[in-house]
C-alpha cells in the first residue's frame, strides 16, 4: 500500500515550512529524506503521520486520506518514531515495548499470546533482549533509541517513519540500526527515515527525497538523488563519487560549490 502525498503544504506559525510538495513512497523500500537543516524533513514526516494538518494538498495510505483513517486503525498502519523520543513513565523495558500493541487490543483487554510473541521477536530484533527487565530511567541515550525503535516494530505496522533515529547511537548501532530497517523493508513494510549523512543514505536507501527550504530537489533511486547535480542544489557542496566493496556508489563532500 503506497504512501503518497500532493500538493502538501504545511505551515508552522506564520512561516510555511512546506510548499506544495508530493511524492509517491512504495511498500518494501526504505526512503531516505535529506536536505539541509530548516528544510522541513521533520515536518514532512509528522504531515505523512497524520500528526499536523496541512494547509493544502492530501496524505493518502493507498486510496484513503490520512485524516479521514480512524486514529485506531491509523496507529496499526503507520509506526512513528519521533527525534528526540521522550520516556514519560520509568516502566520496565519490557513493558515499555508492549506499548506498541495497544493499537491491536480491544480497551481493557490484556495482553495475548501475539502481544508477547510480538514483543519478544521486536526485542530480539533490535538487540535488546538483555534490558528487557531494566527500567527506562536507566537507560544510555543509544539504548533508549533502540527500545523506542522495538516499541514501533512491535505494533508491526504497514509503514515505519523514523525521523533522525541515528542521532544518538555510536557507529556500530547506528549500522545496526540501518540493517533492522532495510530486514524491515525486505519483509514488506515501507520504511522512511530522515537522514543527514550523505554516506549512510547512499548505503540504505533505495529511493531518495531531497528537500531543500522547504520544496522538492529531486525525488527518485539513491543513485538518482544523490548526483553531482541535485547535491548542489540541495546542500551547495560538490561531491566526489566512489564505489564499496558492494560497488554502490557513495557521494563524499569535498567543498562547497562556488559561486
Amino acid at each position: 500500500m503506497e504512501l503518497s502525498f500532493e500538493n502538501l503544504s504545511v505551515s508552522l506559525g506564520e512561516r510555511t515550512v512546506l510548499h506544495g510538495v508530493g511524492a509517491v513512497f512504495r511498500p518494501g523500500r526504505v526512503t531516505a529524506i535529506l536536505g539541509p537543516n530548516g528544510s522541513g524533513k521533520s515536518t514532512l514526516v509528522k504531515a505523512l503521520a497524520g500528526l499536523i494538518d496541512a494547509d493544502t494538498g492530501h496524505v493518502r495510505l493507498g486510496n484513503r486520506q490520512i485524516g479521514r483513517i480512524p486514529p485506531r486503525e491509523r496507529a496499526q498502519a503507520i509506526g512513528y518514531l519521533p527525534q528526540d523520543p521522550v520516556v514519560h513513565w520509568n516502566l520496565a523495558v519490557r513493558d515499555l515495548v508492549a506499548l506498541g500493541r495497544l493499537p491491536h487490543r480491544s480497551p481493557f483487554a490484556g495482553a495475548s499470546d501475539d502481544d508477547r510473541a510480538a514483543v519478544e521477536a521486536a526485542l530480539a530484533a533490535t538487540g535488546t533482549v538483555h534490558l528487557a527487565e531494566r527500567g527506562a530511567d536507566a537507560l544510555s541515550g543509544g539504548e533508549r533509541a533502540r527500545v523506542l525503535l522495538a516499541r514501533v516494530i512491535a505494533g508491526a505496522p504497514r509503514w515505519l517513519l523514523a525521523d533522525e533515529p541515528l542521532a544518538s547511537l555510536d557507529p556500530v548501532h547506528q549500522l545496526d540500526m540501518l540493517e533492522q530497517l532495510r530486514t524491515l523493508a525486505a519483509q514488506g513494510t515501507g520504511v522512511v527515515i530522515v537522514l543527514h549523512d550523505l554516506i549512510q543514505a547512499a548505503r540504505a536507501a533505495d529511493d531518495v527525497l531531497l528537500l531543500n527550504q522547504g520544496r522538492v530537489v529531486r525525488f527518485g533511486t539513491a543513485a538518482e538523488a544523490l548526483g553531482h547535480q541535485p547535491l548542489r542544489e540541495a546542500f551547495g557542496v560538490e561531491v566526489m563519487v566512489i564505489a564499496d566493496e558492494q560497488g554502490r556508489l557513495l557521494p563524499v563532500p569535498i567543498g562547497r560549490t562556488k559561486g
